[in-house]
């Protein structure tokens, strides 16, 4: 059985150049498998915990990843309207530094 995914997955435009070139490539794997489960509900990541964000990053969402005792966070967020249903990317790094990719590039 197929499995439809019910939100189409955006990069922002650094997330190749600036972001993905930096991950650990265990790490950088893992990333179609995360686009993989925010496509199907970004609110239920199944084993991945995820959380809402505040301040300069409300309405953003990120997925807390951890590995190898390093915490990463891909920050993203969600967009119900206008049709298609959309998840933008915003970043994918360290723990503070995906924030505040996320901060300048929201």
């Amino acid at each position: 059985m197929v499995i439809k995914s019910k939100y189409l997955i955006q990069l922002h435009k650094l997330i190749n150049i600036e972001d993905l070139p930096l991950l650990p490539s265990e790490v950088r794997t893992d990333f179609q498998k995360y686009q993989q489960i925010l496509s199907l509900n970004p609110y239920q990541t199944y084993e991945i915990p995820s959380h809402n964000l505040s301040g300069k990053l409300v309405n953003c969402r990120a997925l807390e990843i951890d590995q190898n005792q390093v915490v990463y966070r891909l920050v993203y967020r969600v967009y119900e309207v206008p049709a298609p249903k959309r998840i933008l990317i915003l970043s994918f790094a360290e723990h503070d530094l995906a924030y505040a990719k996320a901060k300048e590039r929201k």
